[in-house]
């Protein structure tokens, strides 16, 4: 990982400016990190973590699960959101009142009041784990924003252009730290460096990603 990236980042609630329409709020979610983690352990219980297979029949270095009306699932059969977990054969769990309040709040003080998600994707990293450059286009209706926390070990993620060959520009991630994208920035590509070894004090050797979606 690239040290500097992280000595000069903006102090907290400090907003970044990505482009128009994408901010970074810098410990925007810490105060209520705790809670999330939380909430994500009770999340997990239910629908547990798994590696998703992409259409082509790679598996997913990254780890996830789902929660709220909608859920995010990659098979064979292409990728598409969904009321019920596959694994389990049951809805996905609810999302905590938690989440989508700290969701609301970023999404307001981002610029995109009145944001209610339907869907909540929790990526679970650990260090080697990466996600390519892509587009977040299986919602359909790109009038509404995304908001991704980061919370446990920092990361590089790559802030791309509105073509997959367009150079990425590295902003680094700490925990706390929320991005929301939406407006002109919407269908940018985005991704994450793989995580490199790291521990932190609320997660250990791992990165927790909440992803809020309005995908129905």
């Amino acid at each position: 990982m690239t040290l500097d990236l992280f000595e000069h980042l903006p102090t907290p609630h400090e907003p970044e400016l990505l482009e128009p329409g994408a901010v970074v709020l810098r410990g925007f979610a810490l105060a209520q990190a705790a809670e999330l983690l939380q909430a994500v352990e009770v999340t997990a219980a239910s629908a547990p973590f798994r590696h998703l297979i992409t259409p082509g029949g790679k598996r997913m270095s990254v780890a996830m699960t789902n929660c709220g009306p909608l859920g995010w699932i990659s098979d064979r059969s292409g990728y598409r959101y969904g009321p019920v977990d596959p694994d389990t054969c049951k809805r996905w769990p609810p999302m905590p009142a938690a989440f989508r309040q700290l969701a609301l709040n970023a999404a307001d003080a981002a610029g995109y009041p009145g944001f209610t998600p339907d869907a909540c994707l929790i990526n679970r990293y650990e260090p080697g784990t990466r996600l390519s450059l892509h587009q977040d286009r299986d919602e359909g209706n790109y009038d509404h924003p995304i908001v991704s926390v980061s919370l446990g070990i920092a990361a590089v993620f790559l802030w791309g252009g509105a073509a997959r060959a367009d150079k990425a520009r590295r902003v680094g991630l700490r925990h706390g730290d929320v991005v929301v994208c939406g407006g002109p920035a919407r269908l940018r590509f985005h991704g994450v460096l793989p995580l490199a070894l790291g521990e932190h004090a609320m997660t250990g050797a791992v990165r927790i990603n909440l992803t809020f979606r309005k995908a129905g």
